[in-house]
């Protein structure tokens, strides 16, 4: 697992970390794109350290005022070859528009959430250059988690998050590659399935090789092939050398079984390595069982939030330390509350062994504005964070926040 990679469970080599300091403006006016920011920048920026959102003081301008609109610019270089470019933003609060060399690359609305676009026609070799517009609102039917929409903080709710907050990255993929790779354990038979998703169909059948191991011990390898840009199929991890024929994975033993999947099709080769956990999660007679063992859950209430970088991690020893502090503590686990964590969170919460629900941010008003921002990014997460054995119960309201009538209004009770 390379240090600081953005998306533990797909990793690849070449990629490039595009976090640092990036030209910035407040656009207060909303005049950015009538006045084209994306094809000429304004000379008179200020500079900010991403992924910090301006309110916090590791971004270099603390400001903690509300500014609905604001611009992002900076260079990246690169050498032409046949690979395609993705570019990738682990998170932009809320709503996203992208240009690379001043062409329009594509948008995103939703805050928690990955999106990543194919940047490669936009590209020059040498010197490229990235403009990012944010949009935010204090709009009660936008999912805010802890974020206040109000000129000042107030009860348990923060200062709000506008922008670029979590990692920019580039990534160097072959013409035919693996867009989302899904794992699901099925506990019971020792498998795991695999529903892995293509860029595009294959021109012809392509080759599919998954070699899965543990502790660099090879435990078993197939090869399938595909026709079509959807690849499924399930491996047996069992062996006849392994008590109870396989290695279950548990906050007392958080053992994983890593992959290497090598796609092949006769013209390139994508290779990227991930990994899983053997466990089951479900409900019995009242009682929650993990592996068809009553679990017992010690958790804590986990806000994820830093004075210095609000809720960016200022880096991953801080979400490291978090979670030994956890363990140390006594927990098994964690209940992050209304906010969806780095996914580098994760990752260390599987290889250490703590539990975690994902919790989505709430909004705080219903009506069906709500309810589309709410369905459309709770779908986008939880697809994000499906494989990781740590997540053992998915969290889509804190209370009754944003559904505050669920008791008697039956339009909230069938959302």
């Amino acid at each position: 697992m390379q240090k600081g990679y953005p998306r533990p469970q797909m990793v690849r080599e070449n990629w490039t970390d595009l976090n640092g300091v990036w030209n910035f403006l407040f656009d207060d006016q909303n005049a950015g794109e009538k006045q084209k920011w994306s094809e000429c920048f304004p000379a008179e920026t200020q500079k900010i350290t991403v992924p910090f959102t301006y309110e916090t003081q590791l971004s270099g301008i603390h400001d903690t005022s509300f500014h609905p609109v604001v611009w992002y610019e900076r260079e990246f270089t690169v050498s032409r070859t046949e690979k395609r470019q993705i570019l990738h933003f682990e998170g932009v609060d809320h709503d996203a528009k992208v240009w690379v060399n001043g062409q329009f690359a594509g948008m995103h609305a939703g805050a928690y959430a990955r999106f990543s676009l194919d940047i490669t026609d936009y590209m020059i070799e040498g010197t490229n250059t990235i403009t990012v517009r944010a949009e935010d609102s204090v709009s009660c039917s936008q999912p805010r988690g802890k974020q206040r929409w109000r000129d000042e903080s107030f009860g348990c709710w923060y200062v709000q998050t506008t922008g670029i907050w979590k990692t920019v990255w580039l990534e160097e993929v072959p013409q035919l590659y693996m867009e989302t790779c899904r794992m699901t354990a099925d506990f019971d038979n020792a498998k795991v399935l695999f529903e892995i998703k293509l860029n595009k169909k294959p021109a012809d059948a392509c080759r599919l090789n998954c070699r899965i191991s543990m502790d660099g011990e090879e435990t078993v390898a197939c090869e399938v092939r595909a026709g079509s840009e959807y690849i499924m199929f399930d491996v047996c991890v069992a062996d006849a050398d392994t008590p109870w024929q396989m290695v279950p994975w548990s906050p007392q033993n958080p053992r994983l079984y890593d992959v290497k999947l090598t796609l092949s099709d006769g013209e390139g080769t994508d290779e990227a390595e991930s990994y899983f956990g053997m466990r089951k999660i479900h409900i019995e007679n009242g009682q929650i069982l993990l592996n068809n063992v009553p679990l017992y859950q010690r958790l804590i209430l986990d806000q994820g939030y830093w004075e210095e970088s609000h809720l960016t991690p200022p880096s991953e020893e801080a979400l490291v330390q978090d979670i030994d502090l956890v363990l140390a503590a006594g927990y098994n686990g964690v209940r992050k509350h209304e906010k969806i964590e780095d996914e580098r969170f994760l990752y260390w919460c599987d290889r250490k062994g703590l539990l975690v629900w994902c919790e989505m941010p709430s909004t705080y008003s219903f009506q069906e504005e709500a309810v589309a921002h709410f369905t459309s990014q709770w779908i986008e997460i939880v697809r994000q964070n499906y494989s990781h054995p740590c997540i053992v119960t998915w969290t889509a309201f804190n209370e009754s926040w944003g559904v505050e009538r669920i008791y008697t209004d039956l339009r909230q009770q069938k959302l």
